[in-house]
């Protein structure tokens, strides 16, 4: 098991490499910097805690059937825990949605180790270090791609993508249609928005559940749920 999460599957060894190979990046040294300073630092609420200071690996079941895509770790979130969407209100969101709609065993996930095990789901993200107010630079994107192009290689039955944001959509859009003959144009970011793919797979569209969006009910809960509804019964109806 690496130190990431449940990967008990053929596909574990491949996950596990690549999450160390994620752990060690350096690609990008204003990111590493930035993770480095907030690490050594820390928000005051958290003094206590030895914080992760490292790139973020995705997370899940190596059997995933959904696949959810975020955008970046957060600084004091996922920078702080060493897991993706784990520590922060928006993983608060994301982690109870995915319980309520028996993705996940628990609807927490506040430390690498607190038992938490995602059901039929894989959850990454575009940028795997915390980036300055949030904006990574169209560069660091392109750097980070590969690791999101080896995962879903690896992610052999994943058959629904949720993005959280149009920046996961403009970064996973490239890798899920690569291996299409159809002339396919990317669809309008909107929420709710379900995207059919010509092979039957399908693609879910998300805002963030980030504070800016949750604090101005730009998203409310019953909206994110909706979501994982939508994923839920597609899945169960095409398995």
């Amino acid at each position: 098991m690496s130190r990431n999460g449940n990967l008990t599957s053929k596909s574990a060894p491949a996950l596990a490499r690549l999450q160390n190979e994620i752990y060690a990046c350096q690609k990008c040294p204003r990111l590493r910097r930035y993770c480095q300073k907030v690490a050594l630092e820390k928000r005051r609420a958290y003094q206590h805690e030895n914080y992760w200071g490292l790139p973020v690996a995705g997370f899940g079941d190596p059997h995933a059937q959904l696949l959810v895509m975020g955008l970046a770790p957060a600084a004091h979130g996922a920078n702080r825990t060493g897991r993706i969407f784990t520590g922060d209100r928006s993983g608060d969101w994301l982690y109870r949605a995915l319980h309520k709609a028996g993705f996940a065993n628990q609807p927490t996930s506040t430390h690498r180790d607190d038992g938490l095990v995602l059901q039929n789901t894989y959850v990454t993200c575009a940028t795997r270090c915390a980036p300055p107010a949030n904006k990574p630079s169209p560069t660091e994107l392109k750097r980070c791609a590969g690791y999101l192009a080896r995962e879903l290689e690896i992610l052999t039955e994943v058959r629904a993508y949720l993005v959280l944001g149009k920046i996961a959509l403009d970064a996973l859009w490239p890798w899920i249609t690569q291996n299409t003959e159809a002339d396919l144009r990317k669809p309008r970011f909107a929420h709710g928005a379900r995207f059919k793919l010509p092979d039957e797979r399908l693609l879910i569209m998300s805002y963030h559940p980030s504070q800016q969006n949750t604090f101005t009910r730009r998203l409310t809960e019953a909206m994110f749920d909706s979501v994982f509804s939508t994923a839920r019964e597609f899945l169960s109806k095409n398995p």
